[in-house]
């Protein structure tokens, strides 16, 4: 039997020897890899490249569905804001996470220009008024009027009824 959190570990490895940051990912279906990724962020510079979304990625494309139901995802650290977002949207049954932050944190730099690793979290829990990043509402009526019109142009084109995700077939 594989052991998929050592496999986990063995990515993130192999990454960091090749001059990547040290995430990997491996989503297990059925006792299976459907799709791993290392985090390949420094190799594209590219922000989104998490292992995570990665993985993600290329499991979806696999089943021809944004649905990961019947997934487990092996991380190797607790998954960022970002990550996180991403794996509530695509519904694995489990994450298991190798290593926390306070765990990896004083052997790893990641600080950007709004937030620390340390930060981050606090940041996503604040009003959107009240963060780092600098945000604002186009204040002008017609223009929020007509972009909840699209809302309603997707919810007409949709049946005209408002459906969760998760009555829709897996």
């Amino acid at each position: 039997m594989t052991d998929f959190a050592q496999r986990t570990i063995d990515l993130a490895r192999r990454n960091v020897a090749e001059g990547g940051r040290p995430f990997a990912t491996v989503i297990v279906k059925d006792g299976e890899v459907l799709a791993e990724s290392a985090n390949k962020v420094a190799q594209t510079n590219d922000p989104t490249a998490h292992a995570e979304i990665l993985a993600i990625r290329e499991a979806c494309t696999k089943l021809g569905t944004e649905h990961l139901v019947g997934t487990t995802f092996y991380v190797i650290g607790h998954p960022c804001p970002m990550c996180l977002g991403s794996l509530y949207y695509c519904s694995p049954d489990e994450v298991v996470f190798l290593t926390s932050r306070d765990a990896y944190e004083p052997h790893y730099v990641d600080v950007r220009k709004y937030f620390e690793p340390a930060t981050l979290y606090a940041e996503f829990a604040k009003e959107w008024q009240h963060r780092r990043l600098p945000m604002r509402q186009d204040p002008r009526p017609e223009i929020r009027a007509a972009a909840v019109d699209v809302f309603r142009f997707w919810q007409e084109c949709n049946g005209g009824e408002r459906i969760a995700s998760n009555d829709s077939p897996a």
